[in-house]
């Protein structure tokens, strides 16, 4: 089994520990990207949440270790936008972070995310990946951004700025939007 199938087997079983605990998720960060045409590096798989981290994750951690994975659960502090990332490793797989996200965009962008030709696993779609990296706005999401958008020609501008609308992030949005 190659590295990519074994990473590819414990995202399933993070995925089916998610579910079997009410917990949605959806494909995020690099592998995202790449199933949206911008391929970049990358040393883990991500998963987008949005559920409680003390007492839902905590399960699903200890339900994790008890299957043999190693799992490290990291709690928000009062100031962390992420509410919580759930770190699983399997071996000779590739790290799986579940990033747990405490918003509205996060909610929307996992019950939105869509299949998509060669990933197995819902992946956020290409506008609620920009909303969700204009959300972050660090320099790494904002040419993450630049690079979507001119992978995807023409970008959906007019979807893109009523999501971003409806989250209050137009003002950052037009900020990234003025690099391309």
């Amino acid at each position: 089994m190659t590295q990519t199938e074994k990473t590819l087997a414990v995202v399933g079983l993070v995925r089916a520990a998610l579910e079997r605990h009410g917990v949605a998720s959806a494909v995020i960060g690099a592998v995202a990207l790449a199933a949206h045409g911008f391929a970049r590096s990358t040393a883990d798989f991500d998963l987008a949440t949005v559920t409680d981290p003390f007492t839902v994750l905590r399960d699903v951690a200890r339900e994790l270790e008890a299957a043999g994975l190693e799992v490290e659960l990291r709690y928000p502090d009062a100031d962390d936008p992420v509410g919580g990332v759930l770190e699983v490793r399997g071996a000779g797989a590739d790290p799986v972070e579940v990033v747990n996200l405490r918003n509205r965009l996060a909610r929307e962008a996992i019950q939105t995310a869509i299949s998509m030709p060669g990933a197995p696993f819902p992946v956020v779609d290409l506008v609620h990946l920009v909303a969700l990296k204009v959300d972050a706005g660090g320099p790494q999401d904002v040419a993450d951004v630049v690079q979507l958008l001119e992978r995807n020609a023409p970008p959906p501008l007019e979807a893109l700025r009523e999501v971003c609308a409806r989250h209050r992030l137009t003002d950052r949005l037009e900020r990234v939007l003025a690099a391309l």
